[in-house]
């Protein structure tokens, strides 16, 4: 069963067990060595050894790591899909392949109890994107919306996309605007209320920046989502669900959805809350409803949905 993903930047797997000191680090960007099937490009076979290589390439280019093994009919299905979308996306994000059966040790790492498993790393963090072969429309939203978590984080180099026994160039990442990086910092250092602050900062002084506008809007989001305790949205979500016009309650929930993963979740909570609401409550309902238009993005397609369903609501 395909689960839904959860882009948090903070990661959730520890990958702590296969640093080795000793190593000498990587030059910033440098890309990993090929492993035994070779490869080049934005498509890499990589082993245990080449994996501080592959952190180390995080740091400027998006990584999604493809765990597979030769017995695994599913991973056959999906490590083609995502082969042309690494090709096809022209060398934003790495496509990294790991047989697990030939490094089991990764494959404890990045805790896969089942394969295919997808996960991606930013700046050394691990994400979790999704497990099973999913449909390839489904593969394409999940690494757009990786893609746009990485861009707000300052990760927004690319790799060139060569043949096979090609040397990969060395990714090209353009410098952030000062109030972008600093929200960058921010973000990784779970300080999210210092990225709302920059990110409002960047606004006042373009308020046409549309990055600043995203990157405001996720950063409101998670600062939102890290300041209710876990018991205490047990009670929202019960308050939610005993009051269909619980504004509170109702935000709240729908934040965690979107945090989860659950897009559609929280926008159908925020559009029945639209519906049972009027006058001001309704006006703060649809706000924020916006700002997690924002985060999600305007062309992804479940929000063109929900705008529909709003309009309707309102009118």
């Amino acid at each position: 069963m395909t689960q839904q993903p959860a882009l948090n930047f903070r990661g959730a797997v520890d990958l702590t067990a296969l640093a080795r000191p000793a190593a000498p680090a990587a030059a910033p960007g440098a890309p990993p060595a090929a492993g035994p099937a070779g490869g080049a490009g934005v498509v890499v076979d990589i082993t245990e050894a080449d994996f501080d290589a592959l952190l180390q390439q995080s740091l400027t280019v998006p990584v999604v790591v493809d765990l597979w093994a030769e017995w695994c009919g599913p991973c056959k299905q999906l490590s083609p899909v995502l082969e042309k979308l690494a090709v096809e996306y022209g060398g934003r994000f790495v496509l990294a392949k790991v047989d697990v059966d030939a490094n089991p040790r990764l494959a404890q790492a990045f805790q896969a109890q089942s394969i295919p498993m997808v996960v991606a790393l930013l700046k050394g963090q691990p994400v979790p994107m999704f497990t099973g072969a999913v449909p390839e429309a489904q593969a394409r939203q999940v690494i757009d919306q990786l893609l746009e978590v990485a861009a707000q984080n300052g990760v927004t180099g690319t790799v060139a996309v060569g043949e096979p026994g090609e040397e990969p160039e060395a990714p090209v990442e353009p410098p952030l605007p000062p109030l972008h990086a600093a929200a960058a910092e921010a973000f990784e250092a779970g300080d999210f209320e210092a990225a709302v602050r920059a990110f409002t900062q960047a606004l006042n002084e373009n308020p046409a920046d549309a990055d600043a506008k995203a990157g405001l809007a996720q950063a409101r989001l998670f600062s939102r989502v890290a300041a209710v305790p876990a018991a205490v949205m047990t009670g929202m979500a019960s308050a939610a669900a005993a009051d269909p016009a619980n504004v509170e309650a109702g935000m709240a929930v729908a934040d965690r959805d979107l945090f989860g993963g659950h897009v559609e979740d929280a926008f159908a909570r925020l559009v029945d809350l639209v519906r049972v609401t009027a006058g001001d409550e309704r006006a703060t309902v649809r706000t924020r409803l916006l700002e997690l238009f924002e985060v999600v993005g305007h062309e992804d397609p479940r929000v063109a949905s929900a705008r529909v369903k709003l309009a309707n609501a309102l009118f």
